[in-house]
Order: C-alpha cells, then sequence, then structure tokens
C-alpha cells in the first residue's frame, strides 16, 4: 500500500530507552547514529496575549532579513525521498480551472513520469466543486496506483464532511501556525487555533483517514513556542491510535533560507530538524511546500530533503500562486543529481507535458526556462555552434535529446556565423557522415549571404525555422531535394 503504514520503528526514532538502575531516564539511543542521545527537551505552547511578528526580520518596509546564530544542524538525508505534485490544488489557485479531462491527461503524463516505483508519491485536489469531483473520479478510473490521489480541506468540520463523502484515504488540513495567521486573520490565541485543529486531526483518525496536517507560514512562525509543541501533540495522537499523521512545511511566502548557520523561523535546515529531533516525527512523514517568492523554491526543497524531509511538494512548470511553487520537473533533475539514478522516472514526459500545457491549455511557458522552454537548450553564438559542432557536450548540459527527447539546437541570427548556419543545415536536413557540411563548405556561405542580408536590411528578430527552410530551398535546391524539403 502506498500509505505509510504504523510501524513502531517508524514513529519512535529514539524508542530505546535505557535504564540506569532501573530508573527510565531520558537518555535515548538513535538507530540510525548509533549513539547516545540526552533528550531533556520539552517545549510547551506559549500562548501569549499579543502576536510574535519577528519584525526584526520582517519589517515590512523593507526587504525581509536573513539573520545568523552559526548554529548548525546535521544533514540527515532520509533512506527513501519522493516527490508529491499539488498541480490541481495550489497550481489551479492561479490560472483558469482545468477541466476534468485535462487534469486525467495531466494526471497520466505524471503516472508515467513518476516510472514504476512511483517516485511521484501523490496528487492532491481540491474537493469543493463539481468540476473537482469529476476530475478525481476521472483520475481513478485511470486505476494507477501512482500517484495516489488526496484531498486538501481547511480545518473545519463542515468541510471534513467532503472527505468522508470523497472515501478520501488521505487528506491535507490547513493548521496555519504562524501568528499572523492566528491573530490576524484567524483572530485567535495560539490555543485556540491549535486545539481546534487538533479537534480535526482526531476527527480524522477517528475515521482511519491519515492526516496531512499543512503548517502554513511555517517560516514566519514561533518555532519553539508553537510549531515544536503542536507537532509533540501531534506526535501524541500517532501514538494514541497508532496511526501515522503527516507534516508538510509550507514556506507560503518563500522566506525560507537554505544557509548553516541562519536563524529559525527562516532555516530550512534547523525546521526540519527541529521537528524531527524534538518532536520525534519521522522523516517519512514530513515533506516540504516551498514558493518561489525570493527565487528559492528549488533549493529549499533539496535542502529539506538533505536535513530529513522524505517528500517534498512541487506543481507542473511550477505554477501556483504568485511566483509559484518549486518545479516539479526540477526536482526529478534534483533527485537524479543526489541519487546518481531515475530510480525508473522517465524525463521525456517532461517534454511531453510542456508541449500540452503550450498547445492544449495556451500556457506561454517563458522561453529560457530550464528544461521546458523554448530555447533552455538552444545556442545563438556564432562561436558556440562552432563548439557544439566539433563536441555536442561543450555547450549543452547533458544529452537533452536521449533524456528530455530535446535535441541541442542552433538559431539563426546576425551572430550565427558560418558555424552556426553550418550547424542549423546539418542538424535541420539530418546530415551525418561524409554527407555533413562544413562551415567552409561555398554552400553555407551562400546561405550566410542571405542571412547577413537581412539584417543588413535592418532586420531584428532571429530568423524561424519556416523562413531558414524556405531560404534553402530557394538557394540550395538540390540539398533541399535531398533532405526531403522538396
Amino acid at each position: 500500500s502506498i500509505n505509510i503504514k504504523y510501524h513502531a520503528k517508524h514513529l519512535f526514532l529514539y524508542d530505546k530507552q535505557i535504564q540506569i538502575e532501573g530508573v527510565r531516564t531520558l537518555i535515548t539511543y538513535n538507530d540510525k547514529t548509533n549513539l547516545l542521545e540526552l533528550r531533556r527537551y520539552k517545549y510547551s505552547l506559549q500562548d501569549i496575549p499579543e502576536p510574535n511578528l519577528y519584525r526584526d526580520n520582517y519589517s515590512y518596509d523593507e526587504v525581509p532579513k536573513v539573520t545568523f546564530n552559526y548554529r548548525q544542524v546535521p544533514m540527515n538525508v532520509p533512506e527513501e525521498i519522493w516527490l508529491t505534485d499539488t498541480t490541481f490544488r495550489d497550481g489551479q489557485q492561479s490560472r483558469a480551472p482545468y477541466t476534468a479531462k485535462q487534469i486525467a491527461t495531466l494526471y497520466d503524463m505524471l503516472h508515467r513520469l513518476g516510472g514504476p516505483k512511483g517516485k511521484i508519491r501523490q496528487c492532491e485536489f481540491f474537493l469543493y466543486s463539481e468540476n473537482d469531483r469529476r476530475a478525481i473520479e476521472a483520475c481513478r478510473e485511470l486505476g494507477y496506483e501512482f500517484p495516489e490521489i488526496t484531498g486538501w480541506i481547511r480545518a473545519t468540520k463542515e468541510d471534513f464532511k467532503l472527505v468522508k463523502e470523497m472515501g478520501m484515504p488521505e487528506c491535507g488540513i490547513l493548521v496555519s501556525c504562524s501568528d499572523y495567521h492566528i491573530f490576524n486573520k484567524l483572530h485567535k490565541t495560539r490555543k485556540q487555533a491549535i486545539d481546534g485543529y487538533l479537534e480535526i486531526v482526531e476527527a480524522a483518525l477517528d475515521m482511519g483517514i491519515t492526516p496531512r496536517c499543512h503548517f502554513e507560514d511555517v517560516t514566519r512562525a514561533d518555532f519553539y513556542g508553537c510549531v515544536v509543541p503542536f507537532a509533540t501533540e501531534l506526535k501524541k495522537l500517532m501514538d494514541k491510535y497508532q496511526l501515522p499523521v503527516k507534516i508538510r512545511f509550507c514556506d507560503t511566502m518563500g522566506y525560507g533560507v537554505p544557509y548553516p548557520g541562519a536563524t529559525l523561523p527562516r532555516s530550512v535546515g534547523g525546521i526540519i530538524y527541529g521537528v524531527n529531533h524534538f518532536a520525534q516525527i519521522p522523516s517519512e512523514l514530513l515533506e516540504w511546500h516551498g514558493h518561489n517568492d525570493f527565487y528559492k523554491a528549488v533549493v529549499n526543497s533539496t535542502t529539506a530533503w538533505l536535513y530529513g524531509c522524505s517528500s517534498v511538494n512541487c506543481s507542473l512548470l511550477g505554477i501556483g500562486e504568485r511566483t509559484g511553487n518549486t518545479p516539479l520537473e526540477a526536482m526529478v533533475m534534483e533527485y537524479a543529481s543526489l541519487r546518481g539514478t531515475l530510480d525508473g522516472m522517465d524525463p521525456t514526459v517532461i517534454t511531453e507535458i510542456a508541449e500540452f500545457y503550450e498547445k492544449e491549455l495556451g500556457y506561454k511557458i517563458p522561453p529560457r526556462t530550464p528544461f521546458v522552454g523554448r530555447d533552455f537548450n538552444v545556442t545563438r553564438a556564432g562561436i558556440h555552434a562552432d563548439g557544439v559542432a566539433k563536441d555536442e557536450e561543450i555547450y549543452n548540459i547533458f544529452n537533452t535529446a536521449k533524456l528530455l527527447n530535446r535535441p541541442l539546437s542552433v538559431e539563426v541570427n546576425k551572430n550565427s556565423g558560418l558555424a552556426g548556419v553550418a550547424y542549423w543545415l546539418n542538424q535541420t536536413l539530418h546530415l551525418e557522415g561524409e554527407s555533413k557540411i562544413s562551415k567552409n563548405d561555398p554552400r553555407t556561405a551562400i546561405l550566410k549571404e542571405w542571412v547577413d542580408k537581412q539584417y543588413s536590411d535592418g532586420r531584428m528578430t532571429f530568423i524561424s525555422e519556416e523562413e531558414m527552410e524556405a531560404a534553402t530551398c530557394a538557394l540550395l535546391p538540390e540539398l533541399a531535394k535531398q533532405a526531403g524539403l522538396l
């Protein structure tokens, strides 16, 4: 089953109590590090009368500050790491809703991209509209084990009814944890908010539903005064019900930083380590959900993996609220970089997804977007084209033709030179071996002369494939006929 089953060794990372003269102590044995640890830590909820808004870091009229106390926590990469997807939940908050058919098509692509090991473990859905429910049923009908279909609700009893009606095995529950949200949005005290959250979580456990608690705005939350005490209460519920409770750390505003020695609440490593260590929530129940407001969505997600979070939550093309979420395609590459293997994932599907968004959904991908943009592996400089003609590896990040079904290409413009025109001819006309044209070939010079004239006449834009093919047919008819253009 793809649900995390309850096992004592999973929910008690530090459960080997040491007996000293028959007295139970707070010394525990860590099975992973094989060391004794002193666990005198007990953080209680600080139910303060006024909100802590961390004004030293977040003054609002200034760029948020990153501060350091030089306290470093150990890297703690989990035995298994994976991805989850929020394209149909957070991703839909920033664009026109997908149709049920479009969602089913993308869900099928996610299944193929994730591969037989299900490295894309889950997809989450809204449950509120009829279209949401139709989309869920369309995906269920495909019969895939991965990605598992999960829901998302606000922490209210009314919303929880939807979870029961849809028969969800797992559901995300919004549990805002910063004082910005608790005091200024919910108009509650910390205790009132957390008591309400725990009530909904317990209702889920009573129904045998795995609750996934979304710690919204965690990078502005009082870590030891609210986050850890709340996580500790969730751990108590796990112990009581012998069922897992997941925690998703939501970097709602993209304030998280990956820097060693950075202070809480902005330290990604500190957040993961702290809940894992002090609240004893195991890695397989921890997930990171990042936003890209400060260009750190990818590096923060990778940092979460490195410091003990098994799961990172992403969206296709990074589409999400404001600047977007962590791009799923980026984390596929991060996974391969860290593990040295794709573990069965099929990255060529990334190109299919990009084409679907542009052709079927009318979404314009910025052309220089890594892995999916039209120009991500296109070179225009003549000196680069000359290098590529000699050895493609010189100017291509990896074998993009094999891994992404996107061969390196050269775009012709005023800077392409003879080398660029020759490369374009060889690539477009599929000329290989003895048929290959060099930059010194007279035919290359004929076509380059035409290119130069375009720009001497005042042209400013690049020359399209269609224009280049038409010019080849007109100026080099024999070559065009040989290549099947005529």
